[in-house]
Parts: C-alpha cells; sequence; structure tokens
C-alpha cells in the first residue's frame, strides 16, 4: 500500500547528521528509530521511511535483506579522505545513489537531505511560506516515492524541490554548486538549471554520451 506522509522514519547512521534529523523528525511529531553501526537495525528499518546517513564508503555494510521492499532515502555522500579513492563512487557515468540501489536489491531509493549542511537542518527549518525558508532537492524515479519523500522534506521544515530521476543526484552531489549552499528552493532549481554548464557537468555529460 502506498502511503503519501510517513509516519514513522527509521534512521541508519548516528554519526552528526543522523541525530540532527531525529531531532527534526521528532519535533514534526515522527515516530523515529536511530540505529548505530552496533545496534540491531531491524527496528529503524521497519519505517514508512528509512535514511540512509551513514558514510557512503560504508555503504556495502547495510542490511540488503532488512531493506527490501522499504522506501529508502539516500543521505550519503563520498568522501575521498574518508572513503579513500574510490572509483566506483565517484564515476560520472552514474550517480552514487544509483550504486547504492543496485547493491540494495529490491529497495525503493530516493536521493535527498544529502547536500544540507548540518547548520542548515539544524538550525534552518522553518514553516512553510517562511521567508528564511530553505530547499532540499529530492531525486528519484517513482513518483508515488517522490512525493512520500518530498512530504518529509516538508514536514521537517523545508521545501522539496522536485530535480528529476535518480540518475539527476549527481546534481546535487559533492563538489556541485547545490552542495552545502543552504540554499532556498529558488536559488536550488536556478543551480539545477545551471548543472549542465558547470565543469562536472560536462564531465558527466560527456561520461553518459550526451551531445
Amino acid at each position: 500500500m502506498t502511503i503519501s506522509e510517513p509516519r514513522s522514519v527509521g534512521i541508519l547512521g548516528a554519526g552528526r547528521v543522523g541525530p540532527v534529523l531525529a531531532a527534526r523528525c521528532r519535533a514534526a511529531g515522527l515516530k523515529v528509530d536511530v540505529a548505530s553501526s552496533t545496534d540491531d537495525p531491524a527496528p529503524a528499518c521497519a519505517a514508512d521511511v528509512v535514511i540512509l546517513a551513514i558514510p557512503l564508503g560504508r555503504y556495502r555494510t547495510l542490511p540488503v535483506e532488512l531493506l527490501r521492499g522499504r522506501l529508502v532515502v539516500d543521505a550519503m555522500n563520498y568522501w575521498w579522505e574518508l572513503d579513500g579513492a574510490r572509483p566506483d563512487l565517484d564515476d560520472p557515468a552514474t550517480s552514487t545513489s544509483e550504486t547504492v540501489r543496485a547493491f540494495l536489491v529490491g529497495a525503493r531509493v530516493v536521493k535527498a537531505l544529502n547536500h544540507a549542511s548540518v547548520w542548515e537542518l539544524e538550525h534552518l527549518a522553518h514553516p512553510p511560506g517562511h521567508a528564511d525558508r530553505r530547499g532540499i532537492a529530492v531525486a528519484g524515479d517513482d513518483p508515488d516515492d517522490v512525493a512520500v519523500v518530498a512530504a518529509l522534506v516538508d514536514a521537517l521544515g523545508f521545501d522539496p524541490v522536485p530535480a528529476g530521476p535518480l540518475a539527476q543526484g549527481v546534481r546535487f552531489e559533492p563538489p556541485t554548486e547545490i552542495f552545502g549552499s543552504d540554499a532556498t528552493a529558488e536559488e536550488i532549481r536556478e543551480m539545477l538549471e545551471r548543472f549542465p554548464r558547470s565543469q562536472r557537468g560536462r564531465v558527466v555529460a560527456r561520461a553518459r554520451g550526451a551531445a
């Protein structure tokens, strides 16, 4: 059964981002389960939406069977300083979220929340219509799943900005213009449109065979 708005959120990862997202979820009245690397991930993986908030370089430690069939938000990022040289995570021919989806067989993956700084998530959440409300890009292949994640983003205090299919998550990975910009929804839309003309955008276009 498709849900329109999540009632519960599981968060895999208890580093810097996980606890902040958990606090935002609780403030929105959502049931939250957070699992660190030493916890049983089953309760968190049973939530309506599961947010991946571990270092991307450790994505192969994720519980594939527990996430099968689940709506998963990929909030992870590749940092070569932390993850080391990983050509599989720095391949311009694909987005990192597509790599994660290929590993999480059967999971429904949507990219969101990765480009916001911890400061933005903690301090810049506002109700709809607030002049200082920031935007969060959302990319995914299934419209219903994207709508659910957009509703979650809205509940957390941010304006969801549709960014296209999952492959377009590359437009807000590091080191793109959007990443860490703490921008408004309109500014994010403009950055998404400018991406093809950026240096990274040209690299991605060549790798994907675009004209």
